[in-house]
């Protein structure tokens, strides 16, 4: 293919049948330049700058031998739909030609030959050295009109190449300034209403390089496949690449071409590498098979590649799964609780590195069990492979590893959280990344998504795809409008609806009004957008929190919101139990709902979660320490099981020797009565006493004398009581009377029965013990 030829097809018409600005087939493109027109450039030299005035008859016959390529570059310019009309911009316009034909002089080519490079080493920033050559009459303002010549005669476009230069200009020049500022004016006005900034330069250039990568200044020309060609041509680079995302919303808004594709779209996972290919095969036919959520899916499908390779490391004659035995089943299980972190992976990572040989968590080893159980099942199931043992069974989880796992939510500690809700509550601007152009968000917006997580106890997801008007008020069961702010705060029950969640269907729950407060003042300055598919439900919706026609990330309450308050909080962002996450706030939230003075139930805090099942809701609420405490002081364990009783010690019997020959030297106080048996405590009548030769009535001449020594000293001793005797307490009459019943025909101290000495089988009162016992 000749050079000519090859300009030709990087020529093509614009767009929607215009006709490109210059007729390139009119035109003699070799690109070599002839004896004579090397000759007649080099004769004419620093004159080529007058080719204005070229009739003159001074050199006539030079200047009629640039004609072939003098008359290119004259069309270009008087092509050119808008120059500023001065003497300055013409003489740069001019300089321009002479800048290309004496440069194509000193190479021995036309510039129809000519390679990007060798536009480049005109127009972009190595041009500086040649330009040195030329002292006194090249500057700054040839540059552009190089570079109109380079992109309308030889379709160069590699303006990523160039550094920095004016591409609006660029696009006045080649399409006139009043469809350029057209297609602006409509780009911004979609926009600008959904919140970008209306005096973007940044957009202006990206734009108007995409017009002319498109050769055409029509945005009915920007199809779904023209923005597929930009995004593969090297000028849309990183740094016009968010610029073309925010465009093609424009354009698709205005119904001329598709939505971008996401700009972090899913990609296909990894190859497998290192597994049998025949179980490679079987674990990808699973995975396009199988109906698991996308992310379990890829999950199950990394332990299975990792299966293989422990395949093709200890059994390489086992490649298939209907190869597969009880015994081999055994043998991976017992390989999964001894497994280590690196062992079998595919590719490693820092994080990887830094715990390479540290045991698998016991989570972790049940989740490999699950994924080879559940991929065995479905195999099963779908009659793929015969069936030659239970899953369920030889692959079940050991118990040794089921014992190790269980409900630990990690919550953040209560004086943390506590300074994160003031942070929180307290936020301004300046607490938050701020670029060159101010805030990513409104503050509104930033407000609304720091309340939600602090107040909402929802999953990160959950947030970014609340819907517009997911809040709404009610009082006195009734939904109410237009009430003031003060009547809201006072008696207004604030309800936030929760779209499709990962465990459950829509739900409504009941949050703080200060949360509905600041999403309602976010509805009302959010700027109009399009809607947007959630792809949880396929739907077309209006989510809350997006802005610039695109939704805020998952990742935005991780990646600013959190360390933000950290920061302002002045706690840092990782504690004893990791990294404080936006998960990690649900269970605080809930342990906090359940140890409250007036705590929530767990089926009431299983419903304000959204969990299908309250095993679920235990892995979030956690009782604290103090409110297990409480509660145990509440129970009175000691004070249940062991009671106080009042006693009357003789210190005169005691010092005078009587007590150790047998006389009575402690007298238990009954009430009704004394006891001065010793073992009083372990008499079976003690709770309902028999009367027998131990007992002093208390009207007795006995117990006045007693009562009226002077050395007495009173104190309490402990009982301890058994079952029989505390029911006889905290039930009352009826369990003394059975109480009285069992012990009819047990001995007392004395010797005696109960019945023997005449007590009757019904009691009509109490013998008194001194509890030392709470009021109830």
């Amino acid at each position: 293919m000749t050079a000519a030829s090859t300009a030709a097809a990087r020529h093509p018409a614009m767009g929607s049948g215009r006709a490109w600005p210059v007729d390139l087939d009119r035109y003699d493109r070799h690109p070599t330049m002839t004896a004579q027109e090397l000759t007649a450039i080099k004769t004419l030299g620093f004159d080529l700058r007058r080719s204005r005035w070229r009739s003159n008859a001074l050199n006539a016959e030079e200047w009629s031998m640039t004609t072939r390529l003098m008359r290119p570059l004259d069309d270009t310019m008087q092509a050119l739909r808008w120059m500023p009309d001065t003497r300055h911009h013409r003489r740069s316009a001019n300089d321009a030609i002479a800048l290309v034909l004496l440069h194509g002089a000193a190479h021995d080519t036309a510039f129809w030959g000519w390679s990007s490079e060798e536009w480049l080493s005109l127009i972009g920033t190595s041009a500086q050295d040649f330009l040195q050559s030329w002292p006194g009459w090249l500057d700054g303002s040839v540059r552009p009109y190089v570079a109109a010549y380079a992109y309308l005669l030889c379709g160069f476009t590699d303006f990523h190449l160039l550094g920095s230069f004016n591409r609006v200009a660029l696009a006045w020049r080649v399409f006139g300034r009043d469809a350029v500022d057209t297609a602006i004016s409509d780009v911004s006005k979609v926009l600008g209403g959904w919140g970008y900034r209306s005096e973007d330069q940044r957009l202006f250039a990206g734009l108007c390089q995409a017009l002319l990568l498109n050769r055409s200044p029509r945005l009915e020309d920007l199809t779904t496949e023209a923005f597929d060609r930009l995004r593969a041509h090297p000028a849309m680079n990183r740094h016009h690449s968010s610029v073309l995302f925010a465009v093609q919303r424009a354009i698709a808004g205005l119904g001329h071409a598709g939505p971008p594709p996401l700009k972090h779209a899913p990609r296909g996972p990894a190859e497998i590498e290192g597994a049998p290919p025949a179980w490679t095969g079987w674990v990808e036919r699973w995975y396009a098979t199988s109906t698991l959520a996308p992310k379990v899916r890829g999950i199950f499908r990394s332990v299975l590649s990792k299966t293989g390779r422990w395949l093709a490391a200890g059994h390489p004659e086992i490649t298939e799964p209907s190869h597969w035995t009880r015994e081999l089943c055994a043998e991976w299980v017992a390989a999964v609780d001894r497994m280590t972190i690196g062992d079998y992976i595919q590719r490693s990572h820092s994080g990887l590195v830094k715990r390479a040989g540290e045991p698998l968590s016991p989570r972790t080893k049940a989740g490999y069990l699950t994924a080879t159980r559940t991929f065995f099942r479905d195999l099963h199931e779908w009659e793929q492979i015969p069936r030659r043992f239970d899953p369920a069974t030889a692959l079940r989880t050991p118990r040794s590893i089921q014992a190790l796992i269980g409900p630990n939510p990690r919550v953040i500690d209560d004086d943390v959280w506590a300074k994160l809700l003031w942070a929180g509550l307290n936020v301004e601007p300046e607490d938050f990344p701020i670029s060159s152009y101010g805030l990513c968000y409104p503050m509104e917006l930033v407000r609304a998504v720091t309340l939600t997580w602090l107040f909402s106890g929802l999953r990160s997801d959950e947030i970014a795809r609340l819907r517009v008007g997911c809040v709404r008020w009610q009082h006195d069961d009734q939904p109410i409008a237009g009430d003031t702010d003060e009547v809201l705060a006072r008696d207004a029950v604030c309800l936030l609806d929760i779209p499709t969640h990962k465990t459950g269907t829509a739900f409504t729950k009941p949050v703080d009004p200060l949360l509905g407060k600041a999403i309602e003042a976010w509805q009302a300055i959010r700027p109009e957008q399009p809607t947007m598919l959630d792809r949880k439900t396929g739907e077309r919706v209006d989510f809350l929190f997006a802005y610039r026609a695109r939704r805020v990330a998952n990742t935005y309450i991780n990646k600013t919101i959190i360390p933000s308050l950290c920061g302002k909080a002045g706690v840092p962002t990782r504690d004893v139990r990791g990294n404080i996450t936006s998960h990690r706030a649900r269970s605080t939230i809930a342990t906090q709902l359940y140890n409250a003075k007036e705590p929530m139930t767990l089926f009431e805090l299983q419903a304000w979660l959204g969990h299908r099942s309250p095993d679920t809701t235990q892995h979030y609420a956690k009782i604290t320490p103090n409110t297990l405490a409480q509660a145990y002081q509440d129970a009175g364990y000691f004070e249940r099981n062991v009671r106080t009783i009042e006693v009357l010690v003789d210190r005169e019997a005691v010092e005078s020797g009587a007590a150790a020959a047998g006389e009575p030297w402690q007298y238990y106080d009954l009430g009704h009565g004394f006891c001065n048996y010793t073992f009083f405590e372990q008499c079976p009548h003690r709770m309902a006493c028999a009367k027998c030769d131990f007992y002093t009535p208390k009207d007795s001449s006995k117990a006045l004398l007693l009562e009226a020594k002077d050395n007495l000293q009173r104190m309490l001793a402990a009982v301890p009581l058994t079952d029989d005797e505390r029911a006889a307490v905290d039930d009352g009459q009826a369990a003394l009377d059975q109480l009285l019943e069992r012990l009819a025909d047990v001995p007392t101290p004395s010797g005696a029965t109960p019945q023997q000495i005449g007590i009757p089988a019904q009691a009509t009162l109490l013998p008194i013990i001194a509890v030392n016992q709470k009021p109830t």
